[in-house]
């Protein structure tokens, strides 16, 4: 089987990490969406809600499940029996850093890391973005789920 792992801490999802997924598992027999677990970093939603909305949002892929992880990725692929990390690029700065961590899991565990460009409509997007144009009131519908854009509004409200 041929198995592969989408990381990231995912808070929250954006159109741009499903852009990925949903490649991706055309690609795989099955994707693992690993919600990294950070406890030096507080998120605005907790893992449990991460990976409630990642499971909503990627309900329609048969081949896609979400599970979380803490420590060294390449631990998870070994646990998941996942020999291949998907990630996506935005630019070429991401590429620097992706590109220090794909040999760091080559050399520690054999695990690839294959590089997928994002869709053009997704190369400025991030999650950090998104929760900060959300916070002062802009309109983010366009990047993120719906029902994440609901959660989102919900959370913010509440601090």
């Amino acid at each position: 089987m041929r198995r592969a792992v989408c990381p990231g801490s995912f808070d929250p999802v954006t159109n741009g990490h499903l852009d990925i997924v949903g490649r991706a598992s055309r690609l795989f027999d099955e994707v693992i969406i690993g919600v990294l677990i950070n406890q030096s970093k507080t998120g605005l939603f907790t893992i449990d809600e991460r990976i409630e909305m990642l499971r909503e949002v990627t309900a329609a892929y048969g081949n896609v499940r979400v599970e979380s992880f803490r420590g060294l990725l390449v631990d998870f692929c070994r646990a998941q029996q996942a020999a291949v990390v998907v990630k996506g690029l935005r630019a070429v700065s991401d590429f620097d850093y992706e590109l220090q961590m794909a040999q760091m899991n080559i050399g520690l565990a054999g695990v690839e890391t294959l590089f997928m460009p994002t869709n053009p409509l997704y190369s400025f997007l991030s999650s950090s973005l998104v929760k900060e144009v959300a916070k002062w009131g802009g309109d983010v519908s366009a990047h993120i789920p719906d029902a994440v854009g609901e959660r989102l509004a919900k959370r913010l409200r509440q601090t």
